[in-house]
């Protein structure tokens, strides 16, 4: 099948503001976005510029808006999209080239929230253990990538880049209610003032774009009980 892509473009060395290319790519229906993105690049224009790593939705590098929506370029079919394809780069975060953006920002907020063990005792000889009831206390936040295809699609996090992010509170909610640690009160603390929890605005969008299906919504409402009730078991 004949597919027409349209990518928003913008290089910083010679553009002022963001621009459109298209291209026609022959496509099979199974194949993925990312395949055709390929394709334009080794075929059609070598500077169109794009992160991949993985290519199995593991790493979470080549999330982009496609269709205005945000997804992962390598789990999506071109059969899930059809034959006009819109790709343009993930929004709230600066472009660097096309459809490649600044990190920086999200793992600042990321690294923000403490998101390694915190616990002062004494480690043990072999490993802490953890039931698998207590494991499963926080096992749906276990599951994100860090792909920011939730926190970039928060219309909250587009208004104020100071707001922590749904990705953020996911891994903060990780650790909050893991029994192994014990930094959960620093978090919430870290979470309870202005640019943390309270900025949400429970619209779901990140909920709905997360590669992981991850329920984030509920995992950010799951904080704020927290915080409220200074209660994590």
């Amino acid at each position: 099948m004949n597919v027409k892509v349209k990518i928003r473009r913008f290089n910083p060395e010679k553009d002022r503001r963001p621009r459109w290319s298209e291209f026609r790519v022959d496509a099979q229906p199974t194949d993925r976005v990312l395949d055709v993105l390929q394709v334009i690049k080794e075929n059609q224009d070598g500077t169109l510029t794009f992160r991949r790593s993985c290519a199995h939705g593991v790493c979470g590098s080549d999330a982009m808006v496609i269709n205005g929506r945000n997804r992962l370029a390598c789990k999506v079919l071109v059969k899930d999209v059809g034959r006009s394809i819109v790709i343009e780069p993930l929004r709230g975060l600066p472009v660097i080239k096309d459809l490649t953006v600044d990190m920086e920002p999200f793992w600042r907020q990321y690294k923000s929230i403490k998101p390694f063990l915190i616990n002062e005792d004494d480690p043990p000889y072999m490993e802490r253990l953890q039931s698998p009831e207590a494991r499963a206390r926080f096992d749906d936040t276990t599951k994100c990538i860090l792909c920011a295809a939730c926190t970039t699609s928060c219309p909250s996090f587009w208004a104020d880049a100071s707001y922590v992010g749904p990705a953020a509170i996911v891994q903060a909610h990780r650790w909050i209610f893991d029994d192994r640690d014990q930094g959960a009160q620093v978090r919430l603390a870290i979470l309870a003032d202005g640019n943390g929890v309270w900025k949400c605005r429970t619209i779901y969008n990140c909920t709905e774009a997360c590669p992981r299906d991850i329920e984030i919504t509920r995992a950010i409402r799951e904080v704020t009980r927290a915080i409220v009730t200074g209660e994590v078991s």
